[in-house]
């Protein structure tokens, strides 16, 4: 059976080879002989060949049922639920943060009332790598590039008149992650929601910081502690939360290939499992809130291809070499955000083309969830009109397209079920090696990952300066511009408020105890104790972040990243 269409017998897909035959010889190679291509050969941005032609004469696909299957139904290639969009829209939920968490909260209401569906929490650098605001490295950084939070205060103020039992968040913090869901979880309770009511996720994904992004605080195994000890207290505390987002959407932003992005994501999606499994936690219980996050790009096909090989691996792992026997366990449910380094500084209103070829890849490929980047964010921080307009674009997509009425409606396409097979196929074998070396945190610890994601990064960059790979208004189309003068810019000042508000709360709060609370976090790190309902008492304390960090780090230490 090919795909595409009905049956196939040997006889009829004979008779296609031929035809297929005479057309080449006919009538493409006298065309050929006086009008070559444009180009030798094409490829995808991953170096995936591209062919001519795709045609149901192709050898080795999959049969129909054992490598597409039904919506909702394993191996998962055309989507997790048996309606998708025709059920329910993908979650609009567009990440912000920034300055204070009062600055912050005005954007989240500003996109709600908007028409958003979800919250996405960027935090700054300091609350990132696990530093009050007025700590001497935190200097210069304090509400840049997110919303700065040092105490139970402020993440009150980040999400005061926003009912918790209404919306789903989503908070893009590693490290430190398992302090920044105690906080959260403090919050619904002061305002009285139940915890099994909390929907949302929390990234909680420390491997793809040693291989690609840089916020880690702790060595891998604390690290990985600190992972499953969430995996543990959300399983009997939060029922509907997502103990964590597996991200490939910094690898991909790192300098990866779509093929890469597939590979080391889900490599370390199976240390996870992996080690929760080791901690005596069940795959077919934790399993179902593993979430996942990808970055889209602009090489359309290869990306709507990515997510349908993505989603079939994980299937095929979960329940071949992980020994899940839960269907939900095996599906990859994930959420999706354009891609940040395609996005040019120069020419900046093409930045909306970009994200919106981007954005249908996503939804085309079945995401669950998505941000559209706005076009001003190689420049700075967006603005509110280009915050709107970034959602405006997958509002259009949802209502104005008509590309939600049909399930996987590129599925069958003979060269979108190639790129899946080869992207399958290709990220398979990145997984089966990184096995070989002890899974991923050891192929992180010798730079294997590292490397590998450079080197791709590197070869793309050589590709651009040499204009084999064009990017328009950088080696094509450039024109002389001015840059625009109405960008958005952190108010001056933030800082010296945040450090104030601090010094206040520190001031006022009972400190013996807060001593007292992080001294049991410092004995349930020394043990084996979960810490998330250590970290819970002492943020009601008003604990705060850095110092619950700086207990961590006197008993775990701090992680030094090898030279790759």
């Amino acid at each position: 059976m090919s795909w595409g269409g009905d049956d196939m017998e040997e006889t009829e897909r004979r008779r296609v080879a031929e035809a297929r035959e005479r057309w080449e010889q006919k009538v493409l190679a006298p065309l050929m002989a006086n009008s070559p291509e444009i180009r030798p050969a094409f490829r995808t941005a991953s170096g995936l060949p591209v062919a001519r032609l795709y045609a149901p004469d192709r050898e080795g696909q999959r049969e129909y049922l054992e490598g597409l299957g039904f919506p909702g139904e394993y191996p998962f290639t055309r989507g997790v639920h048996p309606t998708m969009y025709r059920g329910r829209l993908w979650t609009m939920r567009q990440y912000a943060g920034f300055a204070s968490a009062e600055e912050s909260n005005r954007r989240y209401r500003f996109l709600l009332d908007q028409g958003q569906s979800g919250l996405s929490v960027a935090f700054d650098l300091p609350t990132q790598v696990g530093y009050d605001s007025d700590h001497p490295l935190a200097c210069g950084e304090v509400g840049r590039v997110g919303v700065a939070i040092d105490s139970l205060d402020d993440m009150e103020l980040l999400f005061a008149g926003i009912p918790l039992d209404r919306v789903s968040t989503s908070m893009t913090i590693n490290a430190p992650a398992a302090i920044i869901l105690a906080m959260y979880v403090a919050v619904a309770e002061r305002q009285g929601v139940p915890l099994d009511k909390l929907e949302g996720t929390i990234q909680n994904d420390i491997l793809k910081e040693y291989a690609a992004r840089g916020t880690y605080i702790f060595p891998p195994g604390p690290s990985m502690r600190l992972v499953t000890d969430v995996f543990e207290y959300c399983y009997h505390q939060l029922p509907q939360w997502n103990t964590i987002s597996i991200s490939g959407y910094h690898i991909r932003e790192a300098g990866s290939t779509a093929i890469q992005e597939v590979a080391f994501t889900l490599a370390n999606a199976v240390s996870y499992v992996r080690a929760a499994t080791a901690k005596g936690l069940d795959v077919n219980k934790f399993g179902p809130r593993l979430s996942f996050f990808f970055s889209s790009h602009t090489d359309f096909f290869e990306e709507v291809a990515k997510f349908r090989a993505a989603r079939r691996l994980w299937a095929r792992l979960m329940r071949e070499e992980l020994g899940a026997t839960n269907p939900r366990a095996w599906t990859l449910r994930f959420h999706t955000q354009t891609a940040g380094s395609t996005l040019t500084a120069q020419q900046p209103d093409n930045n909306v083309v970009r994200v919106t070829l981007q954005a249908l890849a996503a939804v085309l490929g079945g995401t669950q969830s998505l941000h559209t980047n706005a076009r001003d964010e190689a420049l700075s921080l967006p603005s509110e009109a280009s915050a709107r307009l970034a959602l405006r674009t997958q509002q259009i997509i949802a209502c104005e397209s008509g590309v939600t009425a049909s399930i996987d409606p590129l599925g069958g396409a003979y060269w979108v079920e190639e790129l899946t097979d080869a992207i399958e196929a290709q990220a398979r074998e990145y997984i089966q090696r990184i096995e070989t070396m002890g899974g991923a945190p050891a192929a992180i610890e010798v730079g294997y990952m590292q490397r590998e994601i450079q080197e791709s990064a590197y070869a793309y960059q050589r590709s651009l300066e040499a204009g084999d790979r064009k990017l328009v208004g950088i080696n094509a189309f450039a024109t002389p511009e001015e840059p625009p003068a109405d960008l958005w810019q952190v108010e001056a000042g933030v800082e010296a408020r945040q450090r104030a508000r601090l010094e206040r709360r520190r001031r006022e709060r009972d400190t013996a105890r807060v001593e007292r609370c992080l001294e049991e976090v410092r004995r349930a790190a020394a043990g084996r104790d979960n810490l998330v309902p250590r970290f819970l008492e002492a943020v009601k304390a008003q604990a705060t972040l850095g110092e619950l960090c700086d207990v961590l780090r006197s008993v775990f230490g701090e992680y030094r990243q090898p030279s790759v």
